[in-house]
């Protein structure tokens, strides 16, 4: 037995039941089928269930699920606009920002959250919005690059 939430996903209304204990990354993935936010290490350490929560980038595994109720969650999959990808998600693949894909949806998702906040972030502040998620394959110089070409196309957004 639990209660019912009802959670904005991706633009999407969704009401789903929650036990008192269950983990918003649980919730996310089993419940509601968004296969990007991964489950890795279910202790807040390597940042691969990130999300935006409220516009707020948190680790999913370490939010309980009736927290949110009311909330908006945005994901990887809700980036791409009209069939059209994100600038941050074509600027990955240009670059090959990726290699076996586990990590790329965090990374994906924390570069949008931090080129919509500071377009012109430097090298060093881009290191440091990413240092909470870990990429095993070590693609870390291609997803640098691609957020610093990527940044081009949030500057000229942030302007109009």
């Amino acid at each position: 037995m639990g209660r019912w939430i009802t959670l904005t996903v991706n633009g999407s209304k969704r009401r789903v039941e929650v036990k008192d204990n269950e983990i918003l990354l649980d919730v996310l993935r089993d419940k509601l089928k968004v296969k990007s936010v991964k489950a890795a290490c279910w202790r807040g350490e390597c940042g691969l269930c990130s999300i935006l929560l409220n516009g707020k980038l948190v680790k999913s595994c370490l939010v309980l699920a009736v927290e949110v109720d009311g909330s908006e969650i945005l994901t990887v999959e809700g980036l791409a606009r009209d069939g059209e990808l994100a600038p941050i998600q074509r600027s990955f693949i240009e670059h090959g920002a990726l290699q076996c894909g586990f990590c790329t949806p965090a990374f994906v998702l924390a570069s949008h959250k931090l080129l919509e906040e500071n377009p012109s972030a430097s090298e060093d502040e881009i290191k440091e919005s990413l240092s909470g998620i870990v990429c095993r394959c070590g693609t870390y110089y291609e997803i640098i690059e691609a957020i610093k070409d990527a940044s081009k196309h949030y500057q000229v957004r942030k302007k109009v």
